[in-house]
C-alpha cells in the first residue's frame, strides 16, 4: 500500500502540471481585459505601463513558467518562513492578485476558514444523515420509509442549491425570522453566546449543502446495500446462525461502503464547487465568493490559483478513495 501511494503521488505531479497548463491556456483565451476596470480618463500610455507592470507584455510561456515557479517554489518557501521563522523566500516575488495587489495565497488563507465552517459541517451532516437512511431503506426495501427516502432524495438531488437557499431565506428568515439571511463573516467566536450565533447563521447554508450531499450519498448507499444483501455470503452468514444485526451492520455494511467511499471522497471537491453558489446566496465571504469576484474583475492570477486548488483537491481525494478501498476490502492489494 505504501509503495502504491508513493507511486500515485509521483504520477500526480505531471497530472497537475498538465492541468495547470490547461487552466492557464483557457484563461488566456477567455475574453476579458484586466484594464477594463480602469477609469476611461486614464491615458492609454498609463494603461500600457500598468499592463507591463502586471507582466502582460511577456510571452505566454514566460508567464506560465513564472507562475509555476511562484506557486510551486516560492509559496512553499514562504510557508516554511512563516512556520519556522526562516528567510528562504526573502526577496522572492509571490503570486500577486491583480485586483487587490496582495499575495493570492494570503487572501486564500483568510477565506478558507469561512468556507470550511460551511463546507466541512455540511459534508459531515450530509454523511451522518445519508448513511442510516441508505442502510435502512435497503433493508426495508419498498416500505413507506424507503418510498419517502427516495422521494426526498430525488427532490434534494434535482433542486439546485441556489433555489433551495432562496427558499430557506424566504421561509425561515423573512417569514419566521428564526435565522439571519446574511452570513456575518466578521463574527468571532469567543464565548457561549457567540458560538450560538455562529451555529444559527450556519444552519441555512449548511442545510442547503447537506441536503444535496445526503441525496447523492443515500442513493449510492441504498443501491450498494441492495446489491450485497442478495450475495451468497449473506445467506451463508445467516445459515450459520449469525444475528441479523451482525450480518447487516458488519458483513454487508463493510462491503457496501467500498463504492460509497469513492462517492464521498469525490464529493468533497464538488462541495467546494457547490459552495460557490451557496456562498453567493448567503453572502459567505469564502473561496466561492472570492472566485466569483475574481472572475468579474478579470483577476487571472486569483482565478488560476483557485481553479488549480480545486484540481488538486480532486487528484488528492481520488488517491484517498483508492487507499481506503484497500483498507475496506482485504481482497484489494495494490502492491
Amino acid at each position: 500500500m505504501l509503495t502504491y501511494t508513493i507511486r500515485r503521488l509521483i504520477l500526480a505531479v505531471p497530472t497537475l502540471l498538465f492541468i495547470s497548463l490547461c487552466i492557464f491556456l483557457l484563461l488566456e483565451l477567455a475574453p476579458g481585459d484586466p484594464m477594463a476596470q480602469v477609469p476611461l480618463t486614464v491615458p492609454d500610455e498609463v494603461k500600457q505601463k500598468m499592463r507591463e507592470a502586471l507582466g502582460l507584455g511577456q510571452p505566454i510561456h514566460i508567464r506560465f513558467g513564472k507562475w509555476l515557479y511562484q506557486f510551486f517554489i516560492v509559496e512553499p518557501m514562504y510557508f516554511i518562513d512563516v512556520v519556522f521563522n526562516t528567510t528562504f523566500a526573502e526577496g522572492q516575488q509571490r503570486v500577486i492578485s491583480w485586483q487587490t495587489r496582495s499575495p493570492v495565497m494570503d487572501i486564500v488563507a483568510q477565506r478558507i476558514p469561512q468556507t470550511l465552517w460551511v463546507v466541512g459541517a455540511s459534508l459531515i451532516v450530509g454523511v451522518l444523515i445519508a448513511l442510516p437512511i441508505g442502510i435502512y431503506s435497503a433493508y426495508r426495501q419498498y416500505s413507506w420509509f424507503d418510498q419517502l427516502g427516495t422521494f426526498i432524495s430525488m427532490v434534494g438531488f434535482s433542486v439546485p442549491t441556489f433555489f433551495t437557499g432562496v427558499l430557506l431565506i424566504v421561509i425561515f428568515s423573512v417569514g419566521l425570522g428564526w435565522f439571519p439571511s446574511i452570513y456575518d463573516t466578521t463574527h468571532v467566536v469567543n464565548d457561549w453566546d457567540s458560538l450560538l450565533f455562529q451555529l444559527r447563521q450556519m444552519v441555512m447554508p449548511v442545510t442547503v449543502l447537506a441536503l444535496f450531499n445526503a441525496a447523492q450519498i443515500s442513493r449510492f448507499m441504498r443501491a450498494s446495500m441492495l446489491d450485497n444483501l442478495n450475495q451468497d455470503y449473506v445467506r451463508t452468514a445467516r445459515a450459520k446462525g449469525l444475528g441479523e444485526r451482525t450480518v447487516v451492520m458488519v458483513h454487508v455494511l463493510r462491503n457496501s461502503l467500498i463504492p460509497v467511499v469513492s462517492v464521498i471522497a469525490l464529493l468533497i471537491p464538488q462541495v467546494f464547487g457547490g459552495a460557490i453558489i451557496t456562498e453567493q446566496v448567503f453572502k459567505v465571504n469564502g473561496l466561492g465568493q472570492l472566485l466569483i469576484t475574481a472572475i468579474q474583475a478579470n483577476d487571472l492570477p486569483m482565478v488560476q490559483t483557485l481553479t488549480f486548488i480545486f484540481a488538486v483537491l480532486i487528484v488528492l481525494f481520488n488517491l484517498v478513495a483508492d487507499v481506503l478501498y484497500g483498507i475496506l476490502d482485504p481482497r484489494i492489494r495494490y502492491d
